[in-house]
């Protein structure tokens, strides 16, 4: 008697897994898989860095300036293409002083979670990409610690740095997953400037903290007091009645690494590291 050649099992099926009806399948994928890895890992709680993919390190923005303007020397006259080139990378340098803050932070965090005793209680993570999430995993890397990137695929690539720890390099599809796994071990938020990403992600966490849908205590500081009036007046929000004006308590405004680093530690020491909770 004749036997049929066996059909592959469900779970090997990548035509049928990758099809609209194992969507859920593959959503459930990207909550357990992190789930176990960040477990094998002891991790738990983490401080994240929110803030722009576009932001350039000082040396990179140094060194586009400096090419623009030899190219406008050697051109005998500026135009006004030239000019909004100019214009951009003076911007690029002058935004270049959050990457190295960044950098900076992340670093004193990671040496600070290390001190703690526990290791790798608090680690710093990222949405894994270039700018300000690059700086975040350099710092940590700097600190010698780990570091979590959470990349997700785009129609035109983000690529993970290179400063990720490798075992805690992940890549995700759906937004809302990787919005989850920013959230659900957060103890701490660093929004530094950014764009709609940034707000998306500043308001969301800012929205479930409000709400009481976090109810662990979360510390979130905003970083660039400067560049955040010019894009929003979140007093404006109390003033109008739009939100309660106790809302604004829910954020602090900070301006330099180290009032960043002595206000989270506090607040970290305060909620978390004298009550030993994860």
């Amino acid at each position: 008697m004749k036997f049929l050649n066996k059909s592959p099992k469900a779970y090997h099926d990548l035509e049928f897994l990758n099809s609209p009806q194992a969507r859920d399948i593959r959503i459930l994928t990207e909550y357990k898989e992190p789930l176990e890895r960040l477990r094998k890992q002891k991790i738990f709680n983490t401080v994240v860095f929110f803030g722009s993919a576009r932001t350039l390190p000082r040396k990179t923005a140094l060194k586009n300036l400096k090419e623009i303007k030899t190219k406008i020397r050697n051109s005998g006259r500026i135009t006004t293409l030239l000019k909004r080139e100019l214009k951009s990378a003076e911007t690029n340098l002058m935004m270049s002083k959050y990457y190295e803050d960044t950098v900076e932070l992340a670093q004193m965090m990671t040496e600070w979670a290390m001190g703690l005793g526990k290791p790798h209680k608090y680690v710093v993570c990222s949405g894994g990409g270039p700018g300000i999430m690059e700086a975040a995993n350099k710092g940590a890397m700097k600190a010698k610690g780990l570091s979590i990137g959470l990349n997700i695929s785009l129609p035109f690539e983000q690529y993970p740095n290179p400063y990720i720890t490798p075992e805690l390099n992940f890549e995700f599809h759906y937004f809302f997953m990787r919005k989850f796994w920013f959230a659900y071990p957060a103890k701490a938020l660093v929004i530094m400037p950014g764009g709609f990403g940034t707000l998306d992600e500043l308001m969301e966490i800012l929205t479930l903290v409000q709400t009481r849908k976090l109810r662990k205590k979360i510390t979130v500081v905003v970083y660039g007091k400067e560049f955040w009036d010019k894009v929003i007046n979140m007093e404006m929000f109390a003033e109008l009645n739009v939100i309660s004006p106790e809302d604004l308590k829910l954020f602090k405004f900070v301006n330099t690494p180290k009032e960043a680093f002595d206000y989270l530690t506090k607040e970290l020491t305060k909620n978390y590291v004298n009550k030993v909770i994860i």
